[in-house]
């Protein structure tokens, strides 16, 4: 299913749709694609209702092989097979910080992330909305989280389905790298969203997959250490929350564009 033009809807209609592909991630992490002792759950983060993101936990130490692995999306509920693979994620680009982010992120403000029960989070899942860059505070925001979770270890992966705005003319990733003081971003004119998983650790790596409206998506990598990842199954979950949609906004989605 290609990706919609989701700037046509209101930001109420994206955040249903958010809320609902953040529960079919998690349902598709949890039913035999996470190895144990994993486990996703979508949590939410302030000032609505149902979950924003979706945290990956694991036991305070989670000690893996120093390989790259990835699991396809299982077809039915079954434990998760890891294979080994000799190569990176298959994504188009990878950034790896300059040498100053040490240096920068170790005085980011802490924010140290854990769950009530004791486990830790290991990885964080954002599905960017269009609140994230109404302003430019939301965007320093945004931005501050990602980094703050990195300084914290935690691996983050973020889906961003909406074109630039005036606050990020480059793209929320180059706000996000350059605020970091890791580098910059040039996105494709052609290829204007974003999918991008940050690798916490020294150096910071951004594994990024740049699309458009109408592409299918892409497989991403959820990384469990900064050696081992799943892939993230991104279209299968996304046409589950489609499905879901009342026809109404389907509707004003994909109908033509007026001439």
């Amino acid at each position: 299913m290609p990706i919609h033009d989701w700037t046509r809807v209101t930001a109420g209609t994206f955040h249903s749709f958010h809320n609902s592909w953040i529960t079919h991630l998690q349902a598709a992490l949890n039913s035999g694609l996470l190895p144990q002792p994993y486990y996703a759950m979508g949590e939410q983060q302030a000032g609505d209702v149902g979950p924003d993101i979706l945290t990956l936990k694991g036991p305070e130490a989670v000690h893996a092989p120093s390989a790259f692995y990835v699991v396809d999306p299982p077809v039915a509920a079954t434990a998760a097979v890891l294979s080994t693979l000799d190569v990176a994620p298959q994504v188009r680009t990878l950034q790896v910080s300059d040498d100053e982010t040490a240096f920068y992120l170790e005085r980011q403000r802490k924010l140290v992330i854990r769950h009530a029960t004791g486990d830790s989070v290991i990885a964080i899942v954002e599905i960017v909305s269009k609140s994230n860059r109404h302003t430019r505070l939301a965007l320093e925001q945004f931005a501050d989280k990602v980094i703050n979770a990195l300084r914290a270890g935690v691996h983050v992966t973020v889906i961003d389905l909406y074109p630039h705005g005036i606050h990020d003319p480059h793209g929320l990733h180059d706000f996000v790298w350059e605020r970091m003081q890791a580098g910059s971003y040039q996105p494709e004119a052609e290829l204007p969203l974003t999918l991008v998983s940050y690798t916490a650790g020294q150096p910071v790596q951004a594994w990024i997959e740049p699309t458009a409206v109408g592409a299918t998506l892409t497989p991403m990598p959820l990384f469990l250490t900064r050696e081992n990842y799943i892939s993230l199954p991104l279209e299968q979950t996304y046409m589950q929350a489609w499905q879901g949609m009342p026809a109404r906004w389907q509707e004003v989605i994909v109908s033509p564009t007026p001439s």
